[in-house]
């Protein structure tokens, strides 16, 4: 296994939309291996496939105190509620943003054996699952704001910034 490079804006993959994966073979299991290890090692809840810059309908999902869960070629089947959530991605680092996603999602798909699978996610896994479609349809977080008021840069971030400048100044 081994931990991918993950895509960050302006990267043109991230707007891309994915294809759909036709069979389920050795490269997809190494595939699925490794995002697996790239989510965990960048302490995320969800990865797609193009956020690793391949253009595969494939996510990965964690939360916390959970095993990963793996969905290949997935279908959001069915949205209720609405909640308001404040997401952030791997994809773009440092931010963190206001949105609306549905309260709850059932997805379906295949799980890594290539057997069907169909779950309900709500709350974190809705807003994971969502986001994580998303990024197969070439879409990101930031898409979704009402307004650019709505996004805020993290406090690690300006502490980060602000010590490369003081680096740089020789502080």
């Amino acid at each position: 296994m081994a931990v991918l490079p993950i895509r960050r804006l302006p990267k043109p993959t991230l707007r891309k939309k994915a294809k759909k994966v036709s069979s389920i073979d050795g490269s997809i299991q190494r595939l699925i291996d490794d995002m697996i290890e790239t989510l965990q090692q960048a302490s995320g809840v969800g990865l797609a496939a193009t956020q690793v810059g391949v253009p595969l309908r494939v996510i990965v999902l964690q939360m916390p105190e959970e095993e990963p869960i793996v969905i290949i070629n997935p279908q959001i089947v069915r949205r209720a509620g609405e909640q308001a959530v404040t997401e952030g991605c791997l994809s773009v680092p440092g931010y963190f943003g206001e949105i609306k996603r549905s309260a709850s999602v059932t997805v379906k798909g295949l799980d890594r054996h290539g057997k069907p699978i169909r779950m309900k996610g709500t709350d974190l896994m809705a807003e994971a699952i969502e986001h994580e479609i998303d990024h197969l349809n070439g879409v990101l977080y930031i898409d979704h704001l009402e307004s650019p008021d709505k996004l805020h840069k993290t406090e690690a971030s300006t502490t980060r910034e602000t010590e490369s400048a003081a680096d740089e100044k020789g502080g």
